[in-house]
């Protein structure tokens, strides 16, 4: 058994606009995280199964990083995110007014990129650009 520390090469970071309500901030996060799960296979690792042999859902293989910004530190993590052309899940202030993934597509296809009113991304990389992509944001407390 290797009981060494396991050091990721990667990272996943969602980044929350700081004026949200908590219960938006879960749902934002949850929303946010479930789109790399999907698109990103790498993140996700092997089934759970208690003593009992009961087996669970995979989870991230790794931690998930949250932090939060001003809209504008947002705004510019986007632009780095695109830049870098990193994996990345985006939640916008009109997905609140949505019941449904339909309805929640349509909303963020009618807006042009730079005026998306984001309110979180996820994003998933190489842990520096990850670093440089929510450089100015801090851990959420």
């Amino acid at each position: 058994m290797n009981d060494a520390p396991i050091r990721f090469d990667t990272k996943i970071a969602v980044l929350l606009r700081e004026d949200l309500e908590p219960w938006q901030r879960l749902n934002v996060t949850a929303f946010l995280v479930s789109g790399l799960g999907t698109q990103v296979p790498e993140v996700v690792g092997e089934p759970y199964e208690d003593a009992d042999g009961v087996v669970y859902l995979p989870m991230f293989r790794q931690p998930v990083m949250v932090f939060e910004a001003t809209k504008e530190t947002l705004t510019t993590a986007h632009a780095r995110v695109l830049s870098r052309s990193l994996p990345c899940a985006v939640f916008t202030s009109d997905l609140f007014a949505t019941g449904n993934d339909r309805d929640n597509r349509a909303a963020v296809r009618a807006v042009a990129t730079a005026d998306l009113d984001l309110v979180g991304l996820a994003v998933y990389g190489p842990r520096n650009a990850v670093d440089k992509v929510v450089k100015g944001a801090r851990m959420h407390p």
